[in-house]
């Protein structure tokens, strides 16, 4: 009875080295991965999520403004739509627009 008991207190130490060996290798394949994966993305043209939220803004703001200009440009449209509204005076050059 001792001898087994023997063989199986001896079967779990190797299996905890084993458990053990195999956390060490699995700890080894994360770094590497780990390494390989940054020195990919170091290659890559990436940029900044501050970069990122810079550039954003400035499309949003470049939006705002073009969806203003927009406006103005059918309120010009609109007036120049208006009878009468085509023989005013052009930016002072004393012309009007039919000439």
């Amino acid at each position: 009875m001792q001898s087994q008991n023997r063989f199986f207190d001896d079967m779990a130490r190797v299996a905890a080295g084993a458990v053990g060996a195999l956390a060490g290798v699995r700890g080894e394949i994360e770094a590497r991965l780990r390494d390989q994966l940054e020195r990919a993305l170091a290659g890559m043209d990436l940029v900044s999520r501050e970069e990122f939220e810079a550039v954003k803004a400035m499309a949003a703001k470049a939006r705002e403004e073009q969806e203003v200009l927009l406006q103005r440009i059918e309120a010009l449209e609109a007036r120049l739509a208006q009878p009468g509204g085509g023989s005013q005076n052009r930016a002072g050059t004393g012309r009007t627009s039919t000439s």
